[in-house]
């Protein structure tokens, strides 16, 4: 209630200054067994209280995988109320190649026809050189 509440005053002021505030869903079962949101539903819910443009969630799909999976369902359901995305590599929130357990060229491109016209985020560590790993990452995500 506190976090609709505060919510609903900040987006007075970040939508005068074209700001968007993104609410961003962590797994608890893996990185962050204490975080408050780690559910994409609940998150949904509070986005969907606001009810504001400027109020939308980051879907980190790395840490939704964990939580929930399903996750082309949900971003072609809830297109409207995601932001942002974040992409990293499971297991291990490694770099996110064809070796994990997520196709994210397919992902990608469902949330394109799903109507998102913003970019993807890297959030991940490397297994490799940084530089040779953000190379055939893009590579892979633009197969």
């Amino acid at each position: 209630e506190n976090m609709i509440e505060t919510l609903i005053h900040i987006a007075k002021v970040v939508e005068k200054e074209d700001i968007t505030v993104l609410l961003e869903p962590w797994n608890t079962k893996i990185d962050h067994p204490y975080n408050f949101l780690s559910d994409p539903d609940v998150a949904l819910d509070i986005i969907k209280t606001v009810n504001h443009k400027n109020i939308k969630i980051l879907y980190d799909i790395y840490h939704m995988q964990i939580m929930k999976g399903n996750i082309t369902h949900f971003i072609k359901e809830n297109i409207q109320y995601i932001g942002h995305f974040h992409i990293a590599g499971i297991p291990g929130r490694r770099d996110p190649l064809a070796n994990n357990e997520l196709n994210y060229p397919f992902i990608i491109k469902e949330a394109i026809k799903a109507g998102y016209k913003g970019i993807f985020g890297l959030e991940y560590w490397p297994t490799m050189k940084p530089e040779e790993s953000l190379k055939a990452v893009i590579k892979y995500l633009n197969s």
